[in-house]
């Protein structure tokens, strides 16, 4: 305890800082962990109130250099649903006392003690913290101190418990401590201060920041700001470190709820710090805010989370259903069944036309080996695995590898680019990635977690290079040796394990993980399997990578075609059809943008190629919505294929399975026909109210709008790391199933809108984050975006609202051209429509349109190359249309 004689008494902040409430403003006198009476000032929105008894006490504890300004939210939010919600400043800090003294970890661990007992808080109590005070927070709700207390639940943001002796503290804090340098930063200047406040995302408000600095504007009132970056215990001797080290210890021994709410671009407390918390705290709830940093309370909806997060007991739960006595299923049973026999299981079609084919028994042998070598080198059960291979053999036996030790696998699409796979593999804490070298050099470049494992031949400075420790070769070496010596392989992972982490396409936000456990994985098999017509024996054409983990257990031959897997569009009609007849095949997936592809490319054909795909069967197309005439162009050139067109998600595929037949047969409605739900699937609406909104209660009811909400067995087990949009996305409701039973076991709600007509087929009329609300009622948007695109010279359009919501109005943006154009030829830049083309598409939609804008090119997503961005879309021509200068809506060399 060091004095430094400059001492002030706490005080009240000033009136007027946006958000505070000053009635929740009080002093509280307490003995600080030294036995001296002190003064605090304290947040709590029971401040000088007799109401009746609260739900639970809400203690919060701000970090350095906050105050208790940054649990504003909370306070509002809390008090408003019946908590009783505190935050304290500690002394040195905020608005409490200046004493002069050095407090340390142990220090603010009592001294919060204090503060609680003084304030009376008593029964069922949340504690919640962020940075250093979420050590703090911590270290005393696993302390004897609260004992006395029911510390109910655990909330940490953005903290760490964990800094080994011989680490580095985190860059910024470790720049701070530079000899020399701790005063000039922290105290003596705001630099500290305002570095940390600068680091928000979005920026603070102004009037914000400058509430967070009212606390600190002297040198003498910033010197807690200094305390707390020297109370970091860096290093073996430091006088913190026994204490810090023994509330981790305790930390792992907690059993109540905890929730962890992250900002994975955090300077100070990266990625490390959250595994570390994970590792401790298994059960423990996670969000991560993708987008948000170190503030994350000022970056997200924290407040609304916690209070999501604590009542979730009563409503996040999967109800039991009729599909639970469906005959159990494996991922295992086809391959074992197979594994004597040399029939081909993945035939790898080349450039020139030769296919080199993979027996069943080779398949086999080298799923165990490579299983037995990833257990030699250390992976166990629950640890994760980036898989970074194409599609074909290697990637099949390192799935199944990884899968039958009970590892994870985390399969991402290369089409997410650079920094979509980084946040893929980092936010998942991968501890291995095995690709190829390509993406070895990525991993090691942009420093991905996790050994390196590389696929494929790798000469030895190729391997160096790109920082592998072995190849998938060497694993199967290892494998087979310790096998031949006698190793047995542990038993297969029950139902339960998870099994792979698949991403989702980063076309409506940022890439999502969906973790499926075993038996969910190997429903979602039979589920496909059932779709596109495979199942033991039969051969299928398919560039998808997921496939690779549902061929064996099909016992279907994968064939992969010769392509850059990473850019669907590179399939030429010839390879498509060099790969069928290699594999005399009969059932072919192509993406949307691959059937573009290969459509555009169809003149190269020869006889023999047209001969090959005339004898195709079943052609499916998903991932992205398919166009009727590109259908009907696929069936001229596969005429005894009824080209179908399955509707899901990576949440749950298949959902529904449509035809081109069922699509003619239904004819025009309100937005895309999709079919029928597959087998073992109920689909129902959940009905949007005035605003755009869906409810809670489910309908079947043909002609009813509303968000489409999908049940069944192979429905995600849930979605990694992100607590919030998990309970978001579960439904629970009452709709029978197809069989007349009680309700499916599993709901996911899928972001899209649309109904169900009289004879039970789906229809989506687009996302729900693109309804447009308007004073008149609200509008789906593919419905009129078909009728506007049946006008000559329009090619594709959008349908977007226009501005303010109570006002709000209704524009299209199209590209211009078309197959039936006339005499509307395609734009070079963004141009207003002609009266009478901008009449013709008023007519077609029935909506009194304020504008239609022709652009040159409307913005897709990367991924499929079709979905309309029409977010992007309407705020583009909202400032259009308001006459601000603005960028062109696809700049030239975007890729559309």
């Amino acid at each position: 305890m060091t004095s430094r004689s400059r001492t002030a008494p706490a005080q009240l902040p000033p009136p007027g800082l946006p958000g505070l409430d000053p009635g929740w403003s009080r002093l509280v006198r307490a003995v600080d962990a030294h036995g001296v009476e002190r003064t605090w000032h304290v947040l709590d929105t029971r401040a000088g109130s007799d109401e009746t008894a609260p739900r639970a006490t809400i203690v919060c504890v701000h970090g350095n250099p906050t105050w208790s300004y940054l649990w504003r939210d909370l306070l509002r939010a809390g008090s408003a649903v019946g908590y009783r919600v505190i935050a304290l400043d500690h002394l040195e800090m905020g608005f409490s006392e200046r004493t002069g003294l050095h407090r340390r970890l142990a220090d603010r661990v009592a001294e919060l003690d204090a503060v609680v007992a003084a304030l009376q808080v008593s029964g069922e109590t949340v504690v919640v913290g962020h940075d250093w005070g979420g050590v703090v927070a911590s270290a005393w709700a696993t302390s004897p101190h609260a004992a006395p207390l029911e510390v109910t639940s655990l909330v940490l943001t953005n903290t760490g418990v964990t800094l080994p002796t011989d680490a580095a503290a985190p860059g910024p804090v470790r720049l701070a401590r530079t000899p020399g340098v701790l005063p000039l930063v922290t105290s003596r200047t705001e630099a500290f201060l305002r570095t940390t406040l600068a680091i928000a995302r979005p920026a603070l408000a102004d009037d914000v920041a400058a509430a967070y600095r009212a606390p600190y504007l002297s040198v003498e009132r910033r010197l807690g700001i200094e305390d707390f970056v020297a109370d970091i215990p860096v290093g073996a001797g430091h006088p913190t470190r026994p204490v810090f080290e023994a509330a981790a210890e305790r930390l792992g021994r907690f059993d109540r709820p905890t929730l962890l709410l992250w900002g994975p671009n955090d300077p100070v407390f990266g990625e490390k710090f959250l595994r570390d918390l994970r590792g401790r705290l298994p059960g423990a709830d996670v969000h991560r805010f993708a987008e948000a940093g170190h503030l994350v309370v000022e970056d997200a909806d924290v407040a609304g989370t916690v209070l999501r997060w604590l009542d979730r007991r009563t409503d996040t739960g999967a109800p039991e259903g009729h599909d639970d006595d469906v005959a159990p299923i494996d991922l295992w049973s086809q391959l074992l069944q197979r594994k004597d026999s040399d029939e081909p299981a993945v035939v790898e079609v080349q450039p020139d036309g030769s296919a080199r084919r993979i027996g069943w028994s080779l398949l086999a042998r080298r799923v165990d080996e490579i299983a037995a070598g990833l257990l030699a080198q250390g992976v166990r059960p629950g640890q994760r695995i980036s898989l970074l291979v194409p599609p074909g053999a290697d990637l099949t036996a390192v799935v199944y590898a990884t899968l039958r030790i009970g590892a994870v696998g985390v399969v991402a699409d290369a089409g997410l680019g650079v920094r979509g796979l980084t946040r893929a593999v980092t936010s998942s804490g991968v501890d291995a990635v095995i690709g190829v070298p390509k993406a070895l050099a990525a991993a090691r470049a942009l420093r991905w977690p996790g050994r390196r494992i590389a696929a494929g031949p790798v000469p030895d400075a190729v391997l160096r290079a790109v920082g592998a420790s072995t190849t998938v070769s060497d694993l199967a070496r290892t494998g087979a040796r310790r096998l031949a010596e006698g190793a047995v392989l542990p038993p297969a992972p029950g139902p339960e394990a998870q099994a792979v982490v698949l991403f989702t396409s980063g076309s409506t936000g940022p890439a999502k993980g969906v973790v499926y456990n075993h038996e969910q994985l190997a429903r979602l098999a039979q589920a496909m399997g059932a779709t596109i017509r495979i199942g033991p024996g039969a051969g299928l054409v398919s560039a998808f990578a997921p496939f690779a983990l549902l061929g064996p257990a099909l016992g279907a031959t994968c064939v992969v075609p010769a392509m850059d897997v990473t850019r669907p569009s590179t399939l030429t009609a010839r390879a498509l059809a060099a790969a069928v007849a290699a594999s005399g095949s009969t059932s072919v997936f192509l993406s949307p943008a691959a059937l573009v592809n290969v459509l555009a490319t169809e003149d190269d054909l020869d006889p023999a190629d047209r001969r090959a795909l005339g004898e195709v069967e079943v052609l499916l197309s998903a991932g992205a919505p398919v166009p009727t005439p590109l259908l009907q162009r696929v069936a001229r050139l596969m005429p005894k294929a009824d080209p179908r067109t399955p509707y899901g998600a990576t949440e749950v595929l298949p959902a529904t399975d449509v035809g081109l037949s069922d699509i003619l047969e239904a004819g025009l409605g309100e937005g895309i026909c999709v079919g029928r739900p597959v087998a073992g699937t109920t689909v129902a609406i959940a009905p949007l109210d005035d605003a755009g909104v869906p409810g809670a209660d489910l309908v079947t009811t043909p002609g009813v709008t509303g968000e489409v909400v999908v049940g069944g067995a192979h429905v995600k087990d849930h979605y990694d790391q992100l607590w919030l949009t998990q309970a978001d996305s579960v439904a629970v409701g009452s709709v029978a199933g197809p069989d007349g039973g009680p309700r499916a076991r599993r709901w996911h709600r899928t972001g899209d809108v649309g109904h169900l007509d009289d004879e039970g087929r789906v229809w989506i009329e687009g996302r729900l984050a693109h309804v447009v609300r308007t004073p008149a009622g609200v509008l789906t948007p593919v419905g009129p975006e078909q009728r506007a695109e049946t006008v000559p010279g329009i090619a594709r359009a959008a349908l977007v609202g226009i501005g303010p919501e109570h006002a709000r109005q209704v524009a299209v943006v199209a590209e211009a051209g078309g197959a039936d154009a006339g005499d509307v030829e395609p734009v070079a830049r963004t141009t207003v429509a002609t009266p009478e083309l901008s009449e013709a598409v008023r007519l077609a939609t029935g909506l009194p349109l304020v504008a239609v804008l022709l652009v040159p090119a409307l913005p897709t997503d990367v991924r499929h190359n079709s979905k309309i961005d029409r977010v992007r879309v309407a705020a583009w021509a909202e400032r259009v249309l308001a006459g601000e200068r603005t960028e062109p809506l696809v700049r030239k060399g975007w890729r559309r």
